[in-house]
Formats: C-alpha cells, sequence, structure tokens
C-alpha cells in the first residue's frame, strides 16, 4: 500500500521486528503530509516529552480531520502492534485512491490507453481537494457554532449601539487602567534594580570561585611535584608483592594438576580393583557350576574310577588333576600309597612260603587300612556322593592362564 501511495523507501514487517519509533514517526508524519499537505505537526522526537507530543498530535489530527481513532500506547511501542494502527490511515488512502483509479478506467471505452490512471499527475489534485475538504469542514463547525449565539449576542449588540457615551465612566475606567499600568511599571523597576544587585552578588560569588579554584589549582600542583617520603618503600613492596602472587599463581596451578593426576590414579585404581573383583566373581560362578555339574556326575563316575586309573599314564591323571577339582575322597586318600589287590572269590593253591608270610602282612595292613577307612566312612557318611570337591586355593590376579 505504500509502494502504491508513493512512499520512496521500502517496508517490510522485519522493520518491526524490534521497537523503532524513528520509522514510525516517519511513516506517520508521511501520511499526514498526504492526507493534508499543509498541516504543521513538529517532527522533533529527541526526547521522551516530544515523542509522547507528537503521537499525540498525530492522533488528534486524525480524529478530528480523517475520524480515525488510533491508539496512542501501541503506535509509542512502534513495533509490530504500530502496524495495525498505521493500516487504518493507509487503507483509506489506498481505498480512495483505489476507487478513483476505478472510477477513471471504466470498460466498454473506445481507447483504453487514453484513460489510464496516472498516480504522479493527480497527487497534487487529491491533496488540494482534502485540503478544501477540511476547511471546509472546520469552518462550517465554527459558523456552526457562531450562528448558535447570534441571538445572544445580537441583543448585546443592540444594546452597545444604542448606549452613549459616559464622559467620566470612560474617565474613570482610564484612570483605573492608568494605575494598574503605573502597578506593574513599578514592579519592573524594582525587579530591574534587583536584577543589578543580583548581578553583582553574582560576580562577587564568581569571583571568589575563581580564586577558590587558583588556589587548589596551586595546591595540586605542589602535591604532584612533591614526592613522598614512603612511596621508595611503597615500590619495593608492591614488587614484592608482584613477586609471590606469582609464586603462589604458579604453585597453585602445580596443586591443582597434582590433584588432578591424584583423582585419576585414585580413579584408574577403583576401576582395576572392580575389575580383579568381577573376574574373581566370575572365576568363582565358574567354580560353583563346575562342582555341581562334579556333584550330578559324582555317582557314576566313583565306579569306573579305579579302572581309569590304572589304564591311564601318570602324565593324563596330573592332566585330570589339573583340570578337574579334587574330590574329597583323592584328599584323604593322598600319600597314601596306591595298593590295588587282585584276587578271585576262590582259593588258590599257593606253591611257595615266600607268597604266604607276603599274604600274612598284606592281611594285616588291610586290615589297618579297613580300619581308617571305617574312621573316614564316618566323617563322610552323609546321604550324598561321597566325592567333596575341595575348593580351589584363590589365584594371584596376574594368572590370567585360567
Amino acid at each position: 500500500m505504500m509502494r502504491a501511495l508513493g512512499y520512496p523507501r521500502h517496508i517490510s514487517m522485519e522493520n518491526f521486528r524490534t521497537p523503532n519509533f524513528g520509522l514510525v514517526s516517519e511513516v506517520l508524519l508521511w501520511l499526514v503530509k498526504r492526507y493534508e499537505p499543509q498541516t504543521d505537526i513538529p517532527s522533533d522526537i529527541d526526547t521522551e516529552q516530544d515523542r509522547v507530543f507528537f503521537i499525540k498530535a498525530i492522533a488528534q489530527f486524525m480524529a478530528t480531520k480523517a475520524h480515525i481513532k488510533l491508539n496512542t500506547k501501541k503506535l509509542y511501542q512502534a513495533d509490530g502492534y504500530a502496524v495495525k494502527e498505521l493500516l487504518k490511515v493507509t487503507s483509506v488512502l489506498y481505498n480512495a485512491m483505489k476507487t478513483k483509479g476505478m472510477e477513471g478506467s471504466k470498460p466498454g471505452e473506445e481507447d483504453v490507453s487514453k484513460f489510464k490512471f496516472d498516480l504522479a499527475s493527480k497527487v497534487a489534485d487529491l491533496k488540494a481537494a482534502r485540503q478544501l475538504a477540511s476547511e471546509i469542514t472546520s469552518r462550517g463547525a465554527s459558523l456552526y457554532d457562531l450562528l448558535g449565539k447570534e441571538v445572544e449576542l445580537r441583543e448585546l449588540r443592540t444594546e452597545a449601539i444604542a448606549r452613549p457615551l459616559e464622559i467620566n465612566e470612560t474617565e474613570k475606567v482610564m484612570r483605573i487602567a492608568i494605575k494598574e499600568i503605573l502597578v506593574q511599571v513599578q514592579k519592573t523597576n524594582d525587579l530591574l534594580n534587583n536584577v543589578a544587585s543580583d548581578e553583582a552578588n553574582l560576580e562577587a560569588k564568581i569571583e571568589k570561585r575563581k580564586l577558590e579554584l587558583e588556589r587548589n589549582r596551586k595546591r595540586l600542583q605542589s602535591l604532584q611535584s612533591v614526592r613522598p617520603a614512603f612511596m621508595d618503600e611503597y615500590e619495593k613492596i608492591e614488587e614484592e608483592l608482584q613477586k609471590q602472587y606469582d609464586i603462589y599463581l604458579e604453585k597453585f596451578r602445580n596443586l591443582a594438576y597434582l590433584e588432578q593426576q591424584l583423582e585419576d590414579h585414585h580413579r584408574m585404581e577403583q576401576e582395576r580393583f572392580e575389575e580383579a573383583e568381577n573376574t574373581l566373581r566370575l572365576m568363582q560362578s565358574k567354580l560353583k557350576e563346575e562342582e555341581r555339574r562334579l556333584f550330578k556326575t559324582g555317582g557314576n563316575d566313583d565306579s569306573d574310577m579305579d579302572i581309569q586309573e590304572d589304564d591311564e599314564s601318570d602324565s593324563e591323571v596330573e592332566d585330570r588333576r589339573l583340570s578337574k577339582p579334587r574330590t574329597a575322597m583323592e584328599v584323604l586318600m593322598q600319600g597314601r600309597p596306591n595298593k590295588h589287590v587282585v584276587g578271585t572269590m576262590q582259593g588258590g593253591d599257593s606253591d611257595d612260603e615266600d607268597d604266604s608270610e607276603d599274604s600274612e602282612i598284606d592281611m594285616d595292613d588291610d586290615e589297618e587300612d579297613d580300619e581308617d577307612l571305617e574312621d573316614e566312612s564316618i566323617a563322610l557318611s552323609p546321604a550324598k556322593p561321597s566325592r567333596r570337591v575341595r575348593k580351589p586355593e584363590p589365584l594371584d590376579e596376574s594368572d590370567n592362564d585360567f
């Protein structure tokens, strides 16, 4: 709309994202001048009071001339809400221009190019017509008010014309006026005399202030030129303080660095300890699973244990002992000689006497072994299988071959 009305610069909504009172005032002033070029509205917006007076003048003008009610608070905000108030004035001008253009170019004419609406050529006529319309409205309103008072004014005018002039009353009124003027002149003279005395007092005060200022300047120069006795010591202490502060900063940085290193070390140790605990817990769970499996299969393995030990070599037995947990029976039987008595249910003929002697010794040993086994069987009397798995000794953290 502003481009169609002939505004010289481009305006977008981005200009009103933040309060922009300068642009709002410029647009308002341009619209008012467009509506009535002879309007005299002050364009000073430097101070807050000037801006308030400017907004009030614009709102009063649009209310009296164009009958458009503007919200002064939104206009003073100069943001997106002010655009709505500007559109009230802009839409009136734009619709008037649009209506004029439609009337000037009616369809069915012989040569349409001759009757095209030229906005630039009609701007002056539009301004003149609006000015005349506003003047006619104001003159008509004032004339109506004066005609309403004509009845009273006619009587007063007739009485004033018919009344004869009296010299005594005229002289009396003139004397009173002269006295009042004389009183005012006397007051003015008194004020002038007071001004002279006040001026003398002010000049004396100014001279006194100048003397004080000159004394203070001289004192300042003397103080600046004189070096205090403690200044050398002060500068020395200041340098020492700067050195101590630098040392403090260095130590503070080192301490912060060492504390950070210590925290990292503690964190790594904690992580290593947790990892070792997790490893031991995993090993314990594996051993428990192996123990349960051996308890389940322990009854079937006891009957074949002796036969398998005869067939296997010593190296295989050692491998099995390392790979399997040792049972309770193996722990009890450790250290005893492995004696295997092979015989039959039937008695055989003994040819040699040595064999009979050896058999008697073996029987004595067997009796002792039987007594030991009875004691061991009492200790292992539960109904569960007699094979007990010895818990393995705790391994070092460095033993990762398991």
